[in-house]
């Protein structure tokens, strides 16, 4: 992509959150007040708003079973203008053509998993699994997906993210990642400044992490996570100005270009 095409794309970003969200999502979000859903755990809920596989790309937040939130447990939170603020996004700015109108739900375990490049989970200091859920995500991570973990900071969160990492990739390194890797240039060039945000409700500076492919520093990026940073958060009140926009920029430019880069590696 051309510097131009780039500095275009950035602009229209901009004018872009200025939309307002779908009114048939009204009730949803009061239902789930803004933080998710408001189904509990109740996975099948969440799933009749699934739509069949087409060969779009789909978003696809996974499920996992949590006795936090009530109503609104972690994984869940931002569902669903998260992923319809930005199927709107890439589809404005990118030639992916995504399925718009939300995303699909699904379970660690479930075998449709395969169909979809790449996969969001949301506040993964709650993140639990069965066995039968971590082979199938393992899996799916060793045969070429993509994993965004999102929604979290401290360090508990990040101890506890590795923990669950260990599991699904006996032997893995969680590294630190700066600037320079080819994540933050894969669509939009991002320059640290872009990708220093804080996290929309207690600050700090974000960080990004992965677990690449044989620890090779070279190897194919398996996993993100951002920390201390919650991108969907962004995403879900982007066009309602209860997060800067110039924060909610740069999280669409770090969603997008972590698409682009699944997509192309």
């Amino acid at each position: 992509m051309s510097a131009r095409t780039r500095g275009l794309a950035a602009g229209a970003l901009a004018a872009l959150l200025t939309l307002g969200a779908f009114a048939d999502l009204e009730g949803q979000r009061r239902r789930g007040r803004g933080g998710g859903g408001g189904f509990g755990n109740d996975l099948a809920a969440y799933q009749e708003y699934n739509t069949p596989y087409t060969g779009e790309f789909t978003f696809v937040r996974l499920y996992y079973r949590t006795g936090g939130w009530g109503r609104n447990p972690g994984w869940s939170h931002d569902w669903p203008l998260a992923e319809r603020n930005f199927g709107e996004i890439m589809d404005a700015l990118t030639t992916i053509d995504p399925r718009l109108g939300g995303g699909n739900v699904l379970a660690m375990d479930d075998p449709d998993l395969f169909k979809f490049p790449v996969a969001y989970l949301s506040e993964p200091g709650d993140w639990s699994m069965t066995e039968a859920e971590a082979v199938n995500l393992s899996n799916y991570l060793r045969k070429g997906g993509f994993l965004i973990i999102d929604d979290m900071g401290g360090y508990r969160d990040l101890q506890w993210t590795d923990r669950m990492l260990e599991v699904l990739l006996p032997g893995h390194e969680l590294v630190q990642l700066d600037v320079s890797h080819p994540i933050f240039d894969s669509f939009f060039h991002l320059e640290q400044s872009n990708i220093e945000m804080p996290h929309p409700y207690w600050g700090g500076v974000a960080s990004y992490w992965g677990v690449l492919e044989d620890n090779d520093p070279e190897g194919r990026l398996m996993v993100i996570v951002n920390h201390d940073n919650d991108i969907g958060d962004y995403m879900e009140w982007s066009d309602r100005g209860f997060v800067p926009i110039e924060l909610s920029n740069e999280a669409y430019k770090l969603g997008v270009n972590y698409v682009v880069y699944a997509l192309t590696h």
